[in-house]
């Protein structure tokens, strides 16, 4: 208990404000890492290789928050390393001088032959979007000639500028344990178990699958890295057979060293015999968890009900959550095309990292769709207010009750889903302004559905109730074709199910701004009128805000 006047015992004395900050450790934030271990966490000397052997002139250091006390002393090494002019160099140089005169002469021949611009590095502080994907924006920023992202990455594919993967070199607590509880997890040693780890632990497996070798382990498989989110093991290669028939994947189990992320095991659940889990989270140095068995039946049932209660949505918002992942803009396009043709009306935002607070701003929105990586995809909705879904989910939510056919299978990977349709031709043949046969049958069967009112009726899965405003863009078609038959001069009255017209075209978020909203805020198509004329305009004040210059005109009187 505190007296009174006293400082807070969690606040910081104002003698201690400017003292450096001991930097911890990613994995233990109580461990100062020492240099020795810096360099070799944070692979110090292959970064300067890479970055000398493609003579990057401005590199941009992403780094996630949890790694963000170390970035100062990386810069500070990284910097040493890249500089030929360093303090270490001058004092050799400086003494070499002295004692001889000649050799100092021809070492300056030797480094001007060799010498190069040191390449200049920025920290990047926060991202645009998830720490996994490499934040291309923040980087073009400062003329970024490549980036070296540090710590775990989803290894997403790069649209424009280059990057150097620093996964950190993290250590794992006790190899004994995790061997003992590999025999206690499979007995039987003619086991097809693959083996795969986070991209921070890949460094031991090699020591791990030979220590399980020679306990008569033989049908082992060592996962290696590979930038490939689409593989059927994502970013990781895969066995012979299962390059020849990737069902054959059923075939194995899979050990897992690390905290995978979730949508890591969807993907896998329904590839896979098994996932067995070693986390490798720690607190004070012991495991957290025991190793278990990873069951994902009730995390795909939660998205199975979450994407059946978006069938009868009548408004999408395409959230962009990426700007730099390869081919973003294309399944941006498929999925507009996707919820044009459910006559459904579809909204695009940009809002950067997604939080709650951002995506409720829109009422009007029915359920959202992420587009991202495929870490970064998978949103859990139970701090939202409407629905998020991904791609994947959204095919499926788009079809009709007889067609949406659930086999556990699921993928957040937006690359799979334009490899598997044809509409990455279509779309850029849509962006070219022309239009292929098939868009042109599609339009004509549509009308033809709009002419007889022939669409079967949309029911909410959860009441039971009918819907009548799901298709809210073929309600208004409707609108448009009854108006089209009727002579020019007559006058028509305003449907119930028309939509407010902006721009032209057909707005059911307008709709709902001109009839649910309570408040419309202050928009131009509100005439304000005065009573009386507007005050006149005055100097104001001028000066800081601890002395005004009018202050100092009245003290004087």
């Amino acid at each position: 208990m505190t007296t009174p006047g006293a400082t807070p015992l969690l606040s910081t004395p104002a003698t201690h404000i400017f003292d450096e900050q001991p930097l911890v450790s990613v994995e233990n934030p109580s461990i100062r890492l020492l240099d020795e271990q810096l360099h070799v966490t944070y692979e110090i000397e292959r970064t300067i290789a890479e970055i000398r052997k493609e003579r990057f002139a401005r590199v941009a250091l992403q780094f996630p928050d949890s790694m963000l006390p170390d970035a100062p002393r990386i810069f500070e090494a990284l910097s040493k390393g890249l500089n030929p002019t360093s303090s270490s160099s001058n004092q050799q140089r400086a003494q070499s001088t002295n004692s001889n005169r000649l050799a100092n002469g021809i070492e300056k021949l030797n480094m001007t032959s060799e010498e190069r611009p040191a390449a200049k590095l920025y920290i990047l502080a926060d991202t645009s979007y998830g720490a996994c994907c490499v934040d291309e924006i923040a980087a073009e920023h400062v003329n970024a000639d490549a980036v070296v992202h540090y710590g775990r990455a989803c290894l997403s594919p790069t649209a424009r500028i280059p990057v150097i993967h620093i996964f950190t070199v993290q250590q794992l607590q006790d190899q004994s344990s995790l061997i003992q509880d590999f025999e206690d997890f499979y007995v039987d040693h003619q086991a097809k178990v693959i083996l795969m780890a986070d991209v921070t632990y890949q460094n031991h497996l090699e020591k791990i699958v030979a220590a399980l070798q020679s306990r008569g382990y033989r049908n082992l498989y060592m996962t290696d890295i590979m930038h490939d989110p689409s593989s059927p093991l994502p970013n990781r290669t895969i066995p012979n057979e299962v390059k020849a028939d990737a069902s054959n994947l059923k075939d194995w189990q899979l050990f897992y060293i690390s905290d995978p992320p979730e949508s890591l095991l969807l993907t896998l659940a329904s590839r896979l015999a098994s996932i067995r889990i070693y986390p490798t989270s720690t607190t004070d140095g012991q495991r957290c968890r025991e190793p278990f068995l990873a069951s994902t039946s009730r995390a795909l049932n939660r998205r199975y009900a979450l994407l059946t209660s978006v069938s009868t949505a009548s408004i999408f918002g395409i959230l962009i959550n990426t700007l730099s992942v390869k081919n973003y803009l294309h399944i941006v396009e498929h999925v507009k095309s996707q919820i044009e043709a459910a006559d459904k009306k579809s909204y695009t935002f940009v809002v950067g990292k997604v939080n709650a607070a951002k995506v409720a701003n829109f009422s009007e929105i029915d359920a959202w769709v992420v587009i991202g990586c495929w870490e970064s995809s998978l949103i859990d909705s139970k701090d939202f207010w409407k629905p998020i879904l991904t791609p994947f989910e959204l095919e499926l939510a788009l079809k009709g009750d007889g067609q949406r056919v659930w086999t556990g299978e699921w993928s957040s990977d937006f690359q799979c889903i334009l490899q598997e349709s044809s509409h990455l031709g279509d779309d850029t043949a849509w962006r070219d302004g022309q239009k292929t046969d098939r868009e042109i049958d599609g339009e004509e069967d549509r009308e033809l559905d709009l002419e007889e009112d022939s669409t079967p009726p949309d029911y909410d899965l959860r009441t039971g109730r009918y819907v009548s405003h799901a298709r809210p863009m073929q309600t208004s078609r409707l609108s448009d074709i009854a108006s089209e038959n009727l002579p020019s001069n007559s006058l028509v009255g305003r449907a119930k199910g028309d939509l407010a017209i902006v721009g032209g075209e057909a707005s059911p978020g307008a709709e709902y701004l001109k009839s649910k909203r309570i408040w419309k805020g202050l928009g131009s198509d509100f005439e304000v009128k005065y009573e009386d004329a507007g005050a006149g305009i005055e100097q104001g004040k001028s000066g800081i805000a601890r002395g005004y210059t009018h202050d100092r005109e009245d003290t004087r009187r």
